[in-house]
């Protein structure tokens, strides 16, 4: 039977917790970088090899970082659990943190059914170095499309924008702009208003307002951007790639796609590594508790300093580096276990 050393188990720990959070594939990674090293590596980190704990390991560690996204939404999930609560005291959903709620738990749900029938059989079947090295390129390129689908789309609408802007200034008729867009242009005087106050106030303003947009999104689409994460049941796919990708397709912005994709990651991730956790007592834990922990704490800081700096980055910029770096790294690593 493999035994992980604490060296890796730190290492993939400090994997996991910036690449589950980046568009990049934690577990395409986790399977990639071992075949690549080679040696104790490949034989100690193989999911599937007979009896490998490393499966476990891996699901284990999610643990960490789903705790840390609790942590960094902490505020968000008060609100959101409270809201859950009181809608079912309630029976109605009356507020935007209720809706939130219900939407997140309607959401989840493709990818829970979907993950407990088939999760273990994809990632023990698929869980080999070249397919997780294919699928982080097809990873990339879906990046890169759904980047350039939503860049000719801003092109159309601003050119459309521009045309009634032109129309209304000439005394055209004018509409009424729909309840999302009146959300969106609330953003900019809610950070004036608060700008006098603390940093921790205009956050807290910033983060009712997201979370007032993203409540105002409907059920179907809603429930389509959660079912992206089955993608990240394949081994080389993000979940928060795959997510944000689907919310920028839903009319989402960058910053709010990626806030709805880790709220929407925290239970799927918390559930899957709960669901491991009880395997690491039995044989498959024998031995390497002590790793598990120290990847643990790794992967929790590393996670938890991910989601800062993510949270600024999709502020201002796009998933283009990502994308070039899903594709490269892809088929470099795709010729490498290949061809050497």
């Amino acid at each position: 039977m493999s035994h992980l050393t604490y060296l890796q188990a730190i290492m993939i720990g400090l994997l996991q917790g910036v690449s589950e959070l980046f568009p990049v594939s934690s577990l395409g990674h986790s399977i990639i970088i071992p075949a690549l090293i080679g040696g104790d590596w490949a034989r100690n980190l193989n999911m599937t090899a007979d009896k490998s704990p490393y499966l476990s390991f891996v699901v284990a560690v999610h643990v960490a970082t789903a705790i840390a996204l609790i942590v960094f939404y902490r505020r968000d999930w008060v609100r959101i659990v409270s809201g859950l609560l009181s809608s079912i005291r309630n029976r109605r959903i009356s507020t935007s943190s209720e809706r939130l709620g219900w939407l997140l738990v309607a959401a989840t749900i493709p990818v829970g059914l979907v993950g407990l029938a088939f999760e273990s059989v994809i990632r023990t079947t698929l869980g080999r170095p070249v397919v997780a090295a294919l699928f982080l390129t097809l990873n990339g390129v879906l990046l890169f499309s759904v980047e350039k689908l939503r860049r000719r789309s801003a092109t159309g609408s601003h050119r459309k924008g521009v045309h009634a802007a032109t129309s209304a200034a000439r005394g055209g008729v004018g509409g009424s702009l729909p309840v999302e867009d009146h959300l969106a242009a609330m953003v900019p005087a809610i950070g004036t208003a608060t700008r006098a106050a603390s940093g921790e106030a205009e956050d807290d303003a910033a983060a009712l307002a997201a979370d007032d947009r993203l409540g105002q999104r409907g059920w179907g689409e809603s429930i389509a951007i959660g079912a992206a994460q089955i993608l990240a049941l394949l081994p080389g796919f993000s979940r928060s790639g795959s997510t944000i990708a689907a919310g920028l397709l839903r009319g989402l912005d960058h910053e709010d796609a990626a806030r709805f994709a880790f709220l929407l990651a925290t239970p799927v991730i918390l559930a899957a590594g709960l669901l491991k956790l009880p395997e690491l007592a039995g044989h498959e834990g024998n031995g390497i508790l002590g790793q598990v922990l120290a990847g643990s704490v790794v992967a929790g800081f590393a996670a938890y300093l991910s989601l800062r700096f993510l949270t600024r980055y999709f502020h201002t910029h796009t998933l283009i580096p990502f994308a070039i770096y899903c594709t490269v790294a892809g088929l470099f690593s795709l010729a490498w276990l290949t061809f050497i």
